[in-house]
């Protein structure tokens, strides 16, 4: 020994679940952005693998003299009836008792419908030439469908309603059909062409023939896709020429068109306040990011349509809550309860007792924060007024498998331009819990149906 002295020195690096706090800057509610007009406009900040994606407010309220604080009211008024219908259609699938069942390519996303059935559009073409319209991209429901014309009734939308009479490549379905019996409820007409009907739990429908049709995403295309076309279109649908239902029933776009690209898609939310990266919405193996975080798909013996994970708990400033436990969320053999995925629900819903737990363990590690009036579904806002930087308990979902850090802006949000902002989680009535889209925001969300899986990729609105 030459008598100096070694120093051993040791980093330890703590994860996120393990951190009390993260840095939050406030910003306020954001206006509706100016929205492109041309397909050139709408399609050069995307991938030849990915389409753009684009809110509700920016397509449908671009333009129009209606204030942040009323478009976000707008926006829960949409999240009750979407989280009432979706509710009611597993108490509906339970008393039922029915057991339920390429190449890449992409699109932009924006946000849906106004009232209930989807916040974010694609733009896509339909037929042959392909006539691009926006339709709502929903995971919460299997048809596809769009406004057709000659119409009995339809509703306002952005673009011209579509006219199957000017496409090469339309082609009813007839009832004698397999196809036509996959509908829950198929009819026939006169000239012996089937009839499909989609009821919303508001009341809205959407009634038409039942036909196959190309659908043109960017310049790839896909033939032979079942698609509704709805002569009579009722209720709280505004905008959106129609609906591309991307959950996992047997009529579904990644059920009819998965061969085709592998059985994998996925999307990005960006938050509506940051303006830099678009959302988009991916198709094909190029849609699971590498960066991934994975839990697996659970499967409801009684409705085969929504993307069922399993929630193990929460932490909420480096620590576990006590009261969020597996059991809260448990998906049982009468399809009660369980966890969804949804994107088109804003607000995540947790089931009451476990949404109580979380909202009193984030208020203990947000006291130091001045607390402001309830709004709307809220009960735990703050006072952010004048602040440019604060301090804001870390909030980690636990998935079977993955444990997803969320950034702050997913789970303290503004609600006016006065400084006011809450916390992004509500309770419910329903055993159903719903993992919203502003909890989802900045991750790609991968769906990976080959695999039976979903994936969470952190800032994954950029490049793979």
């Amino acid at each position: 020994m030459d008598g100096r002295v070694t120093l051993f020195c040791f980093f330890i690096v703590a994860s996120a679940a393990a951190l009390p706090f993260q840095t939050f800057s406030p910003t306020s509610l954001p206006r509706p952005l100016a929205f492109p007009e041309s397909e050139e406009a709408l399609q050069e900040d995307y991938s030849p693998a990915s389409l753009g994606l684009f809110h509700v407010d920016d397509v449908y309220y671009s333009g129009a003299d209606a204030s942040p604080e009323l478009l976000f009211q707008f926006r829960l008024r949409r999240d009750a009836i979407r989280v009432r219908d979706l509710s009611a259609a597993v108490v509906e699938a339970a008393a039922r008792n029915v057991s339920g069942r390429a190449r890449d390519f992409s699109s932009s996303v924006t946000s849906g419908l106004s009232q209930g059935s989807g916040e974010y559009f694609t733009r896509i073409g339909i037929g042959t030439p392909p006539r691009y319209v926006y339709m709502v991209l929903d995971t919460g429901s299997d048809v596809v469908w769009i406004q057709c014309s000659p119409c009995t009734k339809c509703y306002s939308q952005t673009d011209p309603v579509f006219d199957p009479r000017a496409s090469t490549s339309f082609l009813g379905v007839s009832c004698a059909s397999p196809l036509c019996r996959r509908l829950d409820s198929p009819g026939c007409n006169n000239r012996q062409k089937c009839l499909y009907q989609v009821s919303y739990g508001d009341g809205s429908f959407t009634v038409g023939e039942f036909s196959t049709e190309t659908l043109t995403f960017r310049r790839t295309r896909v033939d032979n896709i079942a698609l509704g076309c709805g002569h009579d279109n009722e209720g709280l649908f505004v905008g959106a020429a129609g609906l591309l239902g991307l959950g996992r029933g047997k009529l579904s776009f990644p059920t009819q068109a998965g061969p085709r690209f592998g059985r994998k898609f996925s999307y990005c939310l960006v938050d509506r306040s940051a303006t830099a990266m678009p959302s988009s919405v991916m198709f094909g193996d190029s849609a699971v990011s590498r960066n991934s975080v994975f839990t697996p798909l659970l499967t409801n013996p009684k409705l085969d349509t929504f993307y069922y994970i399993g929630l193990t708990g929460i932490s909420v400033g480096g620590s576990r809550v006590p009261g969020v436990t597996p059991s809260l969320f448990k998906l049982d053999s009468s399809g009660a309860g369980g966890v969804i995925i949804d994107s088109g629900t804003s607000v995540t819903r947790l089931t009451r007792p476990a949404y109580v737990a979380l909202r009193d363990a984030f208020r203990i590690g947000a006291y130091h924060l001045n607390r402001a009036p309830d709004f709307s579904l809220f009960d735990t806002c703050y006072d952010l007024s004048g602040k440019t930087e604060v301090k804001v308990p870390t909030v980690v979902l636990h998935f079977e498998g993955a444990d997803v850090s969320l950034p702050a802006s997913n789970y303290l949000i503004p609600v006016d331009t006065s400084g006011r902002f809450c916390f992004a989680f509500a309770g419910t009535m329903s055993g159903l819990s719903i993992i919203g889209n502003i909890q989802q925001q900045g991750f790609r969300v991968s769906f990976d149906l080959a695999s039976n899986r979903v994936g969470f990729a952190p800032r994954g609105c950029g490049a793979n």
